[in-house]
């Protein structure tokens, strides 16, 4: 396991890969989501790229110049189009395959205050593999929960570097993972879904409008306050923005408190963005933007 530097000022931070799921996003935005059985009218559609490890890579690509993705897409007209998106927004997208399964495809529902649902066809992401696949010691790795555990073991057993698991969607870790892990980030129904985390050696957890903490080995030992947003237009992307964001920012040296700052000032970033792949800002820009002492808060809470 790898462990960042804590430094009051940031260092130049390793390059990011992540391993990880490519959907192509269907979106219906209405004034309110439908109970079960009900249809609601006046729906907008659109289509937009997205998968969890995409919009990972992409987030991680704006705020860092540069990523790579590993994953899986189809032969198929969307998975063109999605490799061709990563890679205009600065993504290494060599290390996409493409295989003989539809891509990916959530569909998504959005209200008018921008909560979601979402059902998700993995497709081509069932079959993503690391065959030919090397990562290097200065590479941060960066999975989730929506490719095949094994392949995400796999990864961590690969990994030279600092390797953080966005245990998302929720679901029992394999125990050689988790213990693999340099890092954990769910949100606070994750981390109560996920009892192994309560001893994990180090987990931040989000908590939406009371923003997010890290414990280490159970213990609460920073925290940072959310960002106000008052003009929300989609949260889909938001915790996966924050989420490349505080790998970045840990390994660019950064202090618990301050990289959790920085990571949730670039999620309240992305919910303002309609996209799932939001434009971001230089991390160094959100780096200055939280360095005011009432900006961080990384006091141990006892």
């Amino acid at each position: 396991m790898s462990t960042p530097v804590q430094s009051s000022a940031p260092i130049l931070s390793s390059s990011l890969t992540v391993v990880g799921s490519i959907n192509l996003d269907v979106t219906a935005t209405a004034g309110r989501l439908p109970s079960p059985g009900e249809t609601v009218g006046g729906g907008v559609l659109r289509q937009q790229p997205g998968g969890k490890g995409a919009n990972q890579a992409v987030a991680a690509a704006r705020l860092a110049g540069s990523s790579r993705m590993v994953g899986a897409v189809g032969q198929d007209d969307a998975g063109l189009n999605l490799i061709t998106a990563m890679s205009g927004a600065g993504v290494d997208v060599q290390d996409i395959a493409k295989v003989d399964a539809a891509t990916g495809t959530a569909l998504v529902l959005v209200d008018g205050e921008g909560e979601n649902q979402i059902v998700v066809c993995p497709g081509a992401n069932g079959l993503v593999a690391l065959d030919g696949v090397t990562f290097r010691d200065d590479e941060a790795l960066l999975c989730q929960l929506e490719v095949d555990q094994d392949v995400v073991l796999e990864a961590a057993r690969r990994a030279k570097g600092f390797f953080a698991l966005n245990a998302a969607p929720a679901a029992p870790i394999i125990p050689e993972l988790l213990e693999r892990c340099d890092l954990v980030i769910v949100n606070e129904t994750e981390y109560e879904l996920i009892p192994a985390l309560r001893n994990a050696p180090l987990v931040a957890v989000t908590y939406g409008g009371d923003g997010s903490a890290i414990f280490v080995d159970g213990e609460r030992v920073a925290e940072a306050p959310a960002v106000r947003v008052t003009d929300i237009a989609n949260t889909i992307g938001a915790g996966d923005a924050f989420c490349a964001a505080l790998v970045l920012a840990l390994q660019s040296g950064l202090e618990y408190g301050h990289a959790l700052a920085v990571a949730n000032a670039v999620g309240a970033d992305a919910v303002r963005d309609a996209s799932s792949q939001p434009a971001l800002k230089p991390l160094e820009d959100y780096v200055e933007a939280t360095r005011l002492p009432d900006a961080t808060s990384s006091a141990a809470t006892k």
